[in-house]
């Protein structure tokens, strides 16, 4: 399939400055079913259904685009599936750089019942080439021109090895760019070594990459330490309900916000770190942004993402006298 003159795509020479650069290995389609509840082996009828755009990087690119700023999404897209994902990005004023691949764009179909319960089923994706691993790689380096941040998101599909983001690191850097990477486990790792600018995980992939439970905040600020002793510049960790913090060589900020009723949290985490680039993405403001931003995603349907009018920064408490000994409310045993 041929997505070289999809809608939304840009010329490889156009620059864009102060743009957010996406990056998605291994992008979707979603289709979001509000069901009563969910009964094995029943006939279950939805009262309603939404198809979006999929995959983190993806959704930082509609943050981003949501917030009224530029961006450019680099993906791999392949069969309907994936010039389904296009269409919808170009409907919603997002430019779109694909990489054509032979395997089909995944279809991920996600339930979600009137308490708030999400039951997902993520489909694997296509297996990606060496040669298609290796043009997506090059069409980072053509399309980053003018480019604030290159945020690398997500899973990493069959055919790249761990190492694939940290290569997206190096070569980002030789080309003078920052990096943003939200992955986890031996692609976070493994990218560690490249120095990335920020890392965004969230309490349970924090826990993962230090091999042990965090029970505290202050056990969630000594994992991000340890992140950056392998290397990250900044870690900016997720904490769910009890809020973020953000690790730098300037030291340590908590920040937290009222949230009044979470409908989805499907995308808050990536909405957070759009709102975090978007304000630059370093100290005590970037994370005031990233707080709201994610505030207002848990408050929104689906997987929608948060206008200016959605936020309410103002709400936000950001201190330097991080809560060492408060529990975490979702404490990662």
């Amino acid at each position: 399939m041929n997505h070289l003159n999809t809608p939304g795509t840009t010329p490889s020479s156009e620059a864009v400055p102060g743009m957010i650069l996406t990056v998605t290995p291994n992008p979707s389609l979603d289709r979001t079913y509000e069901v009563p509840g969910l009964d094995r082996g029943e006939v279950v009828r939805a009262s309603g259904e939404r198809m979006d755009p999929g995959g983190k990087g993806v959704n930082v690119s509609r943050a981003v685009a949501a917030a009224g700023a530029p961006t450019l999404a680099v993906l791999p897209l392949g069969g309907a599936p994936g010039a389904l994902v296009a269409d919808l990005l170009d409907g919603q004023g997002i430019k779109v750089a694909p990489v054509p691949v032979a395997g089909q764009t995944r279809s991920n179909i996600a339930l979600a019942e009137p308490d708030g319960t999400l039951t997902k089923i993520n489909a694997p994706g296509p297996e990606l080439t060496a040669e298609e691993a290796e043009s997506l790689l090059s069409t980072v380096g053509e399309r980053s021109a003018g480019a604030d941040w290159i945020a690398c998101c997500g899973s990493l599909p069959r055919g790249l090895a761990p190492s694939w983001y940290a290569e997206l690191v190096a070569r980002a850097h030789e080309a003078g760019a920052r990096i943003a990477l939200d992955t986890s486990g031996p692609a976070l790792l493994a990218a560690l070594r490249e120095r990335p600018d920020v890392v965004k995980p969230n309490a349970e992939e924090l826990a993962e990459a230090v091999g042990r439970p965090l029970a505290t905040v202050g056990d969630a600020v000594k994992a991000a330490e340890e992140l950056r002793e392998l290397g990250a510049a900044a870690v900016l960790a997720s904490l769910g309900a009890d809020g973020q913090i953000l690790v730098d060589a300037s030291g340590t900020w908590f920040a937290s916000a009222p949230v009044d009723a979470v409908r989805s949290n499907v995308g808050a985490g990536d909405s957070s770190l759009a709102g975090f680039l978007i304000a630059g993405g370093e100290g005590p403001e970037a994370l005031t942004s990233a707080v709201a931003h994610g505030a207002a995603a848990v408050q929104l349907p689906g997987s929608a993402m948060p206008t200016p009018g959605d936020l309410r920064p103002e709400a936000v408490s950001v201190t330097v006298d991080v809560p060492l000994d408060r529990p975490l409310k979702e404490a990662v045993r």
